[in-house]
């Protein structure tokens, strides 16, 4: 975590630099909005006016969460297991296409999947090998685990730069981890607020009523143990949301931007910026979830999500997204002519 220091403001100014040549362009003054946005802050984060995505990947985590015993979700617990198979072996999953869309790589990883085999498409780090313990009863994971897994993350970044990566998307998979985003996002923000707690894969009225009980006893049940975003990964999060949270460290750390998708990854982003509120610049907000915890924890980071798609599949499906956005953001200024060139 003494990495963190070495997180710095982004560079003001390429972007001053990237705005004028912005306004040079062959259109009324920042009429293209988010696209011109976009490439200033990218050029905030690189140092230069004009910038190529050259590798982009999607980090996809796959980890269970003990607290799927106490009745908080839909699905059964071995679908973590499932999709992660779908995944590695290319059965189109929604994140199996999007990728191949936007030609970004699928990097899937194993934190804690119960009864997950070694596969040659999936990164294998088990910190916990039948996933996290039931935060009701207990911390999710020990303090130690949660500081492996965000170091784990930042160093991910380090390694994918190193390879060439320009550009990260977060996802994740795992039953259960909507309570466990909420339960963060929750921690952090100080709220016992249940309209924060969503639906997440569609629970009825009486299941989401016990998800909701099971997430602020689990609150109250740690509260004297909430005081920061490393114990409240320990104590109610998920070791997704844990990698996610490096992962956002380690794109600040190492000056590459990193893409939210859903609730999930925005608790990560979450953790991360209450950690080092300069995380932020480095990070881009995909598309708006509509789970309740995910508009608070953007309001309180002051981020706006673009898109409004009414998605929540989760799996990075959203990064994906953005990926072209991004893409496009950058040709504008890579490409548009300016008044100076038009022949007349």
């Amino acid at each position: 975590m003494e990495r963190i220091k070495n997180i710095k403001p982004l560079d003001i100014q390429a972007m001053k630099e990237a705005e004028n040549l912005q306004n040079s362009f062959i259109k009324p003054v920042g009429s293209l909005g988010e696209l011109e946005r976009i490439s200033i802050r990218i050029a905030g984060i690189t140092g230069s006016q004009k910038n190529k995505i050259s590798r982009r990947t999607i980090c996809l985590f796959g980890a269970d969460n003990g607290v799927y015993d106490e009745g908080i979700c839909s699905s059964p617990q071995d679908f973590t297991r499932l999709l992660m198979q779908v995944y590695a072996e290319n059965q189109n999953a929604g994140i199996n296409i999007l990728s191949r869309q936007t030609n970004s790589e699928l990097k899937i990883f194993d934190l804690g999947v119960k009864g997950l085999k070694p596969h040659k498409n999936i990164i294998t780090h088990k910190f916990m090998s039948d996933g996290t313990a039931d935060f009701l009863k207990g911390r999710a994971m020990p303090l130690s685990i949660a500081e492996k897994v965000i170091s784990f993350g930042i160093d991910l970044v380090r390694d994918l730069k190193s390879e060439g990566f320009d550009l990260i998307g977060t996802g994740e998979v795992g039953m259960g981890n909507t309570s466990t985003s909420c339960a963060c996002i929750m921690a952090a923000l100080k709220s016992r607020d249940d309209s924060l707690i969503g639906r997440g894969a569609g629970l009825d009225d009486s299941d989401l009523l016990r998800k909701k009980k099971v997430i602020i006893e689990a609150l109250n049940f740690h509260a004297e143990n909430l005081k920061d975003p490393v114990n409240i990964l320990s104590c109610v999060g998920g070791l997704d949301i844990a990698a996610i949270t490096g992962i956002f460290l380690g794109g600040a750390i190492y000056r590459v931007p990193v893409i939210i998708d859903g609730v999930i990854s925005i608790a990560g982003a979450l953790m991360a910026y209450i950690l080092e509120p300069l995380c932020r610049d480095y990070m881009f907000a995909s598309h708006e979830s509509s789970e309740p915890a995910y508009i608070k924890a953007a309001d309180f980071m002051n981020i706006k999500a673009p898109l409004k798609m009414s998605m929540r599949l989760g799996e990075g499906t959203g990064c994906a997204l953005f990926m072209q956005i991004i893409d496009d953001s950058l040709a504008i200024i890579n490409n548009m002519g300016n008044f100076n060139e038009l022949n007349t």
